[in-house]
């Protein structure tokens, strides 16, 4: 019997669950998804991180050190944006120093644009993988990603509107449940439609012109919920209404490219100023020309293209009269701290719409 390796990446917001169908679906691994991100995990993972490395380094290498201690025998490090070109790299051989024996699956030493490269990625996973399986699954998991960001930005716009909202909040974990259970097209369909009605069904109280506020941030940070300390549900749970452009499926698959977003924002910026700061800063302008109140920048700690765009929001803010919360996060950031912020942020533009409407 062929040896089936049992594969994990790090947690990454609810991400995951496209990650285990197409491992599983498309590659015949076993995908093992360790427990949800928790303050533990941030500890474990900044004990062993350098001391001026970035969030999401240390959150995402505790991530992997709970995956190894759950069972898994094989790593694999997505390339993407920013440092996660040499976060693997990294991040293996701080593993390798603490003991611990794995086969790490590193995307970005295939990163060449060559399909064929891309495949023997893949083939390092699998030898014995079938192209066209993969392929399937692959749109599939795409597509199970378009869903979860739509639901989960309905989610975050109306929640705080809904005459039941543990009703809302219930239809949706139930759309997570489904999509984590997902195994087949048919089953990711079906519990989007599920979703869908559940949510229609609730009616919801919401003022003509509610208060709007657009997050904006680095990657990792403003998506995970866990390392901005669920920064959106506070806001919904005050009643605002939360934009999100910044989702993986947007900044990955449908992002309209950097010579376009540079056009539209040329007035603010006319050089590329690292991974997500363009879409940060044309989001901000977008935000603020449709009359949004509030503008919330989320980035992690010694994440230097964030703190690098500070000064352009700051103008855009000054241009549009729009405020903007500027929120650092790490690992020792206090719940209560930020809880005191949103509290003054939202009092501010409560009162200031009262004005200007």
């Amino acid at each position: 019997m062929d040896f089936i390796k049992t594969v994990a990446l790090p947690r990454y917001a609810e991400y995951n669950c496209t990650f285990r169908y197409i491992l599983e679906k498309g590659l015949d691994v076993k995908y093992l998804l360790q427990p949800p991100l928790t303050q533990h995990t941030l500890e474990i993972g900044a004990k062993y991180s350098p001391d001026f490395v970035c969030t999401p380094f240390k959150t995402t290498l505790g991530s992997m050190i709970e995956a190894l201690e759950a069972g898994a025998d094989t790593l694999i490090m997505i390339f993407g944006l920013c440092k996660l070109g040499y976060y693997g790299e990294l991040q293996e051989q701080i593993l390798r120093d603490l003991g611990y024996k794995f086969d790490c699956i590193n995307f970005s030493d295939f990163d060449t644009g060559r399909k064929k490269d891309y495949i023997r990625g893949l083939k390092r996973i699998n030898p014995k993988m079938s192209f066209a399986k993969f392929a399937v699954a692959g749109m599939e998991a795409i597509k199970m990603g378009d869903y979860l960001d739509e639901i989960t930005g309905e989610y975050y716009k109306n929640y705080g509107f809904a005459q039941d909202r543990k009703a809302y909040q219930h239809a949706y974990k139930a759309f997570l449940r489904d999509m984590y259970a997902a195994g087949s097209k048919s089953d990711i369909e079906e519990g989007y439609r599920r979703a869908k009605d559940a949510m229609s069904r609730i009616p919801l109280d919401k003022p003509l012109k509610p208060l709007r506020v657009g997050v904006i941030g680095e990657f990792y940070t403003a998506m995970d919920a866990f390392s901005n300390l669920e920064t959106e549900q506070k806001l919904a749970d005050m009643g605002v209404e939360v934009h999100r452009w910044m989702t993986a499926t947007n900044r990955v698959i449908h992002y309209p490219g950097e010579t376009n977003l540079n056009v539209k924002i040329q007035e603010y910026c006319r050089y590329e100023m690292g991974p997500t700061s363009t879409a940060n800063i044309w989001s901000a302008k977008t935000y603020a020309e449709k009359g949004f109140d509030g503008i919330v920048h989320i980035k992690s700690a010694n994440c230097t293209p964030e703190i690098d765009i500070m000064p352009v929001l700051q103008n855009i803010g000054n241009d549009y009269k729009i405020p903007i919360l500027y929120l650092t996060f790490d690992a020792q950031t206090s719940d209560v701290g930020l809880m005191t912020r949103l509290e003054a942020f939202y009092d501010m533009i409560a009162m200031r719409k009262k004005v200007i409407v």
